[in-house]
């Protein structure tokens, strides 16, 4: 996408293809896309870190070489069952913009906590939870504090 909102020619051959099925393969996702027209690139993602290492993230895009090609493909894989669960195919595009649309508040807050490390942001974080803390320690001694006043009072006064 431009930088003035147009969407160019790339993005509008480029799908996204979610909610695939772990058993899905690279091999089985181009086979099942190629007879809508020549694919001429497929991202397909991987976990790169933790316990899920290796595996796929449950997402790829597949960039066709014609817009028309892409759409055909998005008019007939949305919604269709692989591996048991319906695909989401959208325009690159478009889940671009979905996405810009619901966190870009969120994009602006994090931009406004964190610096390039990163380490602000977890600073912050932890200073919140710390406050917090402090927070709940003070509210738990008031209410001990009144607790026993309010036992003695009672005890004390005369039946």
């Amino acid at each position: 996408m431009d930088p003035n909102g147009i969407v160019d020619e790339k993005c509008e051959s480029r799908l996204y293809i979610g909610n695939l099925d772990q058993r899905i393969t690279e091999a089985a996702l181009i086979k099942m896309f190629s007879p809508f027209g020549k694919i001429v690139s497929e991202d397909f993602l991987w976990h790169t870190r933790g316990p899920k290492r290796g595996e796929p993230r449950g997402y790829a895009f597949i960039e066709f070489s014609t817009k028309e090609e892409a759409k055909l493909a998005k008019e007939k894989m949305h919604g269709r069952l692989a591996g048991g669960r319906p695909l989401v195919v959208r325009l690159a595009s478009e889940k671009y913009m979905m996405e810009t649309a619901e966190n870009s508040l969120k994009a602006v807050g994090e931009a406004n906590k964190s610096s390039g490390t990163g380490q602000l942001n977890r600073n912050a974080k932890i200073a919140a939870i710390k406050n917090k803390l402090k927070v709940l320690e003070e509210g738990g001694n008031s209410a001990k504090k009144q607790k026993p006043d309010s036992n003695i009072s009672s005890s004390d006064t005369p039946r």
